[in-house]
């Protein structure tokens, strides 16, 4: 696969390429219970995580140091094949590419989110793509202060876990803060986002999660208290 070279024009060849090669990876086998597991929501190939990205590897090579426009190109342009392998692979390019990303280029990561969202691919957004981009862009904390309240559960989640990875650089008072405001949520995505990154942020700070936790002991669910003291 000659992705580099075609790469310089960031078309639909390219696009046409990579999700042909998937295409000549698919396994039944595999495609019926990978199709399951995400409770019949996606279309599947069938191609492991291991084989997509020996497939890929011309183009997370090339994404890490891609012009952001053509990369988000090719990643829009992947997520429209309905195979999720195809979007599978976007996500990827996105994650090796997001240092370089622009902070307009947000925007463009919201209806990535958006499109056909499930956890597979939100949460690897969220934590790789977005996370990386507001450490490289610091006023982006302002968008993610207006994401937890939106109404679209996938842009709430997204804020929540973006500083998932963040350990001892994480802004635990917005961290907090996010948890207040959704902690009322009756969605199990919500629920179990608020959980998760408490539980990440309890590697670093402990007691402090743990006191927010016995803080809110009445308002937060059982699942997000549960996700919160895991390890302690």
């Amino acid at each position: 696969m000659s992705v580099p070279t075609v790469m310089i024009d960031a078309g639909v060849d390219t696009v046409e390429h990579i999700c042909a090669d998937l295409h000549a990876a698919a396994d039944p086998d595999n495609a019926t219970p990978m199709a399951v597991y995400m409770q019949g929501h996606f279309e599947f190939l069938g191609v492991s995580a291991p084989e997509r990205r020996r497939l890929s590897k011309p183009l997370l090579t090339w994404a890490k140091t891609a012009d952001p426009d053509e990369l988000l190109d090719v990643c829009l342009r992947l997520w429209d094949h309905p195979a999720r392998e195809c979007q599978y692979t976007a996500m990827d390019a996105l994650r090796s590419g997001a240092r370089n990303l622009r902070a307009d280029d947000l925007d463009a990561i919201a209806r990535c989110i958006m499109m056909t969202p499930w956890w597979d691919t939100v949460d690897s957004l969220a934590i790789h793509t977005v996370g990386t981009m507001v450490q490289q862009h610091p006023e982006l904390v302002d968008q993610m202060d207006e994401w937890i309240g939106s109404d679209d559960l996938w842009i709430a989640r997204s804020a929540i876990l973006h500083q998932v990875t963040y350990d001892d650089r994480t802004d635990a008072k917005r961290l907090f803060s996010y948890c207040e405001q959704r902690m009322h949520d009756t969605d199990f995505f919500i629920r179990k986002a608020i959980g998760w990154a408490l539980r990440e942020y309890a590697n670093t700070d402990p007691a402090a999660v743990s006191a927010f936790v016995q803080r809110h002991q009445n308002a937060l669910s059982g699942l997000s208290r549960r996700e919160a003291l895991k390890h302690l």
